[in-house]
């Protein structure tokens, strides 16, 4: 039962000024003194003090009091602040009143002024201990900090094991929001015992049962180790019933930190579509990173910047952070720090004749991580000529410059519509990795690899930002089709595939990473709006506006999966891209056409390139 929050305030505000008052706190010590030498006298003969006792309880009792009082006065005991007393504190308070107490009984041995059983003296001493001691503790238990926090939400924890139980102690010590009412786990072991003084009420199946039968408003996940499906499968049974779910990050974000109620956070959709741990060799990519000339083009993008902060702890002699705007490299450094690395912002376009070849000479980097294109496809639909310009030349430019200037790898970020291209961005990237393999024909002492793989998860101009604006603002939410899919992968997650892919590469291969299972963007929309608490389609409706030119319902990774190889990587595969004679020439004579000449020779380019075009509905 929760007590009203005005009444808690009132009784925390008194109590609070009667610790604080040196008088109040002298008096009740005597009220308390008064109390337990009536105790003391009582458990002697009956519940009641005989009459002929009566004299000598007041004796006592006033003798009793001034001794204590006095003591305590003399010794400081009334100037502690006892709302935040400490176990030095209450050990003082027991020294001074055990001091008060023996002045008591020496006075009472050699001048006696009443009469005093010895068995009430030893009960006395006692109880008058626990009595003044009980309002001091009181205190600190009772602060209106304390008392405001029996307000807090019922809480479960899903997760009786190392990690919930250290939770648990935390969150009775520093309750704050959370009035702890269980655990639930999985081990039939734990069902139906006690842990860290909560008992495990069920399992985690039976999570909704207990979430209503106990009257539960906040579920925290404790299981560092949990896999995402189980995450999701946790959200699943707690999204109906409206209920807040908070996680604690996995065990590798934990690391170097104790499980603490600080950590907990918000469930967010990569713990629902995210595929757990990525292992790489961190160690064989140090060694190929330290020491060395790394420049990433695209740095401030999503997955640019997340190459650079990931290369920062690898060691480099210097990271150069090339970017077209200035604004997002600007973002970059101020949210980056390389303490040991030399940090050098350029601005700069990829397919800027000029300004590349000046950089090549004045910094010569040694390896190349290749971010920077144009990927927005209705955006590129519209803009052929500068797709190519950027994806196609700018990346034929900056291969070029990487062999004449004894660059040892350049690993090219491609995507996943680069395979069976429906739109100009799609197939500009196909033609970008085309001309990557023609130059390692003509420079084959450098390392030339590009990656490909889908979407990822939150970057820059993705369905999950425009998707929260859109919740944000009360929907609707528009996704373009129902059958809509996409694979999905995390950024952190992507970016170790590409440093690892970079690492094994020994030239002219095209890496895809393992992409797991296409996920429809409207079971995605649908998340989204549960995670921010709306119920879709009743609170937050989805509307369907329509496939885009460009756009197909699904992307491929793969042109043909049986001339797919495994790596030493299980999450990296590799082929072969097909030699391709004559294609950056083919890119350089297209760039002097008009936007209409430009997207036939793409076509020339790319016989595969089907342009989709959708009537609009």
């Amino acid at each position: 039962m929760r007590i009203e929050r005005k009444g808690i305030d009132k009784i925390a505000s008194i109590w609070a000024y009667v610790g604080k008052s040196s008088l109040l706190v002298a008096t009740l010590d005597v009220i308390s003194i008064f109390a337990g030498v009536y105790l003391g006298f009582a458990l002697r003969f009956t519940i009641f003090v005989p009459n002929i006792y009566w004299g000598d309880y007041i004796k006592v009792s006033a003798v009793f009091s001034a001794f204590t009082v006095l003591t305590f006065t003399f010794l400081g005991n009334y100037k502690v602040l006892w709302a935040q007393g400490t176990i030095e504190d209450y050990t003082a308070y027991v020294k001074q009143y055990m001091l008060g107490a023996l002045i008591f009984t020496l006075i009472m041995t050699f001048f006696p002024i009443a009469l005093l059983p010895r068995s009430s003296l030893v009960i006395l001493i006692f109880a008058c201990l626990f009595f003044c001691g009980t309002f001091r503790v009181s205190w600190r238990i009772l602060s209106p900090e304390r008392l405001r926090k029996m307000t807090g939400k019922r809480t479960i924890i899903a997760g009786a094991g190392e990690a919930g139980a250290l939770l648990a102690r935390d969150l009775k010590s520093n309750p704050g929001e959370f009035m702890l009412a269980g655990f639930v786990d999985d081990s039939p072991d734990k069902i139906r015992r006690s842990i860290a003084g909560l008992p495990v009420l069920g399992s985690i199946n039976e999570l909704a049962k207990i979430v209503r039968d106990k009257n539960i408003s906040i579920v925290l996940v404790a299981m560092p180790s949990a896999s995402n499906e189980r995450i999701r499968e946790i959200f699943d049974i707690t999204a109906p019933l409206r209920v807040s779910v908070r996680v604690l990050p996995s065990l590798r974000e934990l690391a170097g930190g104790r499980v603490a109620a600080a950590n907990l956070r918000e469930i967010e959709l990569e713990d629902l579509l995210g595929r757990g741990v990525v292992e790489i060799d961190t160690e064989g990519i140090a060694s190929m990173i330290s020491g060395r000339t790394v420049l990433v083009t695209g740095a401030g993008g999503s997955i640019g910047s997340e190459i650079v902060t990931q290369l920062l702890g690898m060691n480099p002699e210097k990271l150069l952070l090339l970017g077209h705007g200035e604004q997002s490299i600007y973002t970059l450094l101020e949210n980056i720090k390389g303490d040991s690395v030399k940090l050098v912002p350029i601005i700069a376009d990829v397919a800027d004749a000029v300004a590349m070849p000046e950089i090549f000479r004045k910094w010569r980097p040694q390896i190349i991580y290749h971010a920077a294109a144009h990927k927005h496809v209705p955006l590129m639909q519209g803009n052929p000529l500068e797709s190519l310009r950027v994806n196609a030349f700018g990346t034929y430019q900056l291969a070029s410059l990487a062999g004449e200037f004894k660059t040892e790898r350049m690993v090219m970020v491609s995507t996943d519509k680069a395979v069976n291209p429906a739109s100009i961005m799609g197939a500009t990237k196909r033609i970008a990795e085309l001309v990557l393999n023609e130059v390692q024909q003509e420079y084959p002492e450098t390392a030339y690899m590009a990656v490909r793989f889908g979407n990822v998860l939150g970057s820059r101009g993705s369905v999950v930002p425009k998707f929260k604006a859109q919740i944000a603002a009360g929907g609707p939410v528009t996704v373009t089709h129902p059958e809509m899919k996409r694979y999905f992968m995390l950024t952190s997650e992507a970016v170790k595939l590409v440093l690892q892919a970079g690492a094994i590469g020994k030239g002219g291969e095209v890496f895809v990473l393992d992409m797991g299972e296409l996920v429809k963007i409207s079971d995605m929309a649908d998340m989204l709006i549960r995670l921010h608490g709306f119920v879709p389609e009743e609170e937050i409706k989805i509307e369907y506006t329509g496939i885009r030119d460009g756009e197909k319902l699904f992307e491929e990774l793969f042109y043909d999966t049986k001339h797919v190889d495994t790596t030493s990587h299980p999450k990296i595969f590799s082929s072969r891209l097909n030699v391709s004679n004559g294609i950056a020439e083919q890119v350089k004579l297209a760039l002097l056409q008009t936007p209409d000449e430009v997207i036939s020779s793409i076509i020339k380019m790319v016989p595969e390139f089907v342009e989709v075009k959708h009537m609009p509905e």
